[in-house]
């Protein structure tokens, strides 16, 4: 059944977490506003800067006056055309009051909270909106067709019960090669891998979703009957891992995947993940093997000796590539050794804060998903 057949129109609220984002927001937000345009409106969009250092809050003030005229960037995989300017921007600090009418709001956190930090800032702005039922978390580096929205506003107003959905993410530079269908993980070592990874698109089919353990936080849609059993994001990661945490953390609610709705993420643009053809950034690389070790903590601590081997396997691989910096980088996100003066430095006294003196001491729930891979397809 179709939206014109009578089902009730869902409220969307979208979340974007920008960091030094200035040569990528402008399009992913000019995207959703011809998204908005197609949905009669029903997309409400929550910037939250983690205090960008260079010139992200202009560019979306720029691009919202209509003062810059967007390009949109070379060989777009779907037809965008220029959206009306100016839009209506709603701007404030943490506690600012949400405005129903607003096209977009742009939060200014005051610090670099990390990812989760600033999830968490637009969640809890948007939770105060009560007709808005799903929190569609989405990087700024991503851009979403009109259509793949359409396609989401269709599957949710049927009123599906779940914790947090997907759709596909290919790399809008390859935009004929998958980036994630949706997420798996390995139990003993910690390690996600990506569903799908560089097979083609549109022609490889839709995953199960009975058969994943996590949405990627690059494009995930949470539901308001998740939010508000599991709570917020967990911050101490900073980077990584916190879409698997919040996974995990879902009870009896199920994951869920809608076909069609596809989102076009360049990846990697700001912290330096991996993409093929490119590995990881020393930045990259401290937080994920960090991260992973926190998870498992968390979760699973009796398979912490197996994913510290792991780590001293990669970080062998990385000697043999001569790369000593990145092994020592592994080496000692793993293990708790002092930071990286590289990857300390590359964040302002505030971020640094925030990255390395906080690790809760909370142990997340041990779910079947978790301990029991068999569980995942009974979901």
């Amino acid at each position: 059944m179709s939206l014109e057949q009578g089902m009730t129109k869902p409220n969307l609220g979208v979340v974007i977490v920008t960091y030094n984002a200035a040569g990528e927001i402008a399009a992913c937000l000019e995207s959703l506003m011809a998204a908005r345009e197609a949905v009669a409106g029903n997309l409400h969009v929550v910037v939250v800067d983690n205090a960008s250092s260079d010139n992200t809050l202009a560019v979306i003030e720029s691009w919202a006056d209509g003062s810059q005229a967007f390009v949109p960037p070379p060989a777009l995989p779907f037809d965008l055309a220029p959206q009306p300017k100016p839009v209506s921007l709603h701007r404030g600090g943490p506690d600012l009051a949400p405005d129903p009418a607003a096209q977009v709001t742009l939060i200014q956190g005051g610090a670099n909270r990390g990812f989760a930090g600033g999830v968490n800032l637009g969640l809890a702005h948007l939770a105060k909106l009560p007709e808005i039922e799903h929190f569609w978390v989405l990087n700024p580096d991503s851009m979403a067709p009109a259509s793949s929205v359409q396609k989401l506003q269709d599957y949710l107003a049927q009123s599906p019960v779940y914790a947090i959905l997907g759709g596909r993410v290919a790399y809008l530079e390859k935009p004929t090669q998958i980036q994630i269908d949706g997420g798996r993980l390995n139990r003993w070592t910690g390690v996600s891998s990506n569903v799908n990874i560089t097979a083609r698109n549109p022609e490889t089919p839709a995953p199960d979703p009975a058969t994943l353990d996590f949405i990627t936080g690059a494009s995930m849609v949470a539901s308001r009957a998740f939010y508000d059993q599991a709570g917020p994001m967990t911050e101490d990661y900073f980077l990584y891992y916190e879409e698997v945490d919040w996974a995990l953390r879902r009870g009896d609610l199920p994951l869920d995947y809608c076909p069609g709705f596809t989102v076009y993420h360049w990846g990697g643009t700001a912290i330096g993940s991996p993409v093929p053809g490119r590995g990881a950034s020393c930045f990259s690389l401290y937080f994920k093997h960090r991260a992973r070790m926190r998870f498992l903590r968390r979760f699973n601590p009796w398979a912490m000796p197996v994913g510290l081997a792991y780590s001293g396997a990669q970080a062998l691989r990385q000697l043999l590539a001569r790369e000593p910096q990145a092994a020592w980088t592994i080496l000692t996100a793993a293990l708790g050794g002092p930071v990286p003066g590289q990857v300390r430095n590359a964040l302002d006294p505030d971020a640094a804060g925030f990255a390395f003196t906080r690790l809760s001491s909370e142990r997340g729930p041990r779910t079947k998903a978790f301990h029991d891979p068999v569980s995942r397809h009974r979901s």
